[in-house]
């Protein structure tokens, strides 16, 4: 992916690394504050929205999403 952007999604509360597949392969990492983040690049917008979609669907509060490119 040489043109892949990439993100930093916090979401509140605790999710397990084995979530990384559902979650298009990001890193999910659950922080010491009660946050989650899930880090890496994604191929374009509509992976975004999906996985977006799918923080909806487990009805986590959404923190923060930075963009990255690289």
């Amino acid at each position: 992916m040489s043109n892949s952007t990439y993100y930093e999604i916090r979401v509140e509360g605790e999710l397990a690394n084995a979530w990384s597949d559902w979650f298009e392969g990001l890193e999910v990492q659950a922080e010491s504050n009660g946050e989650t983040s899930l880090k890496g690049p994604l191929i374009d917008q509509a992976a975004l929205f999906g996985v977006l979609t799918r923080i909806h669907s487990l009805n986590l509060e959404l923190i923060s999403v930075q963009r990255y490119r690289k």
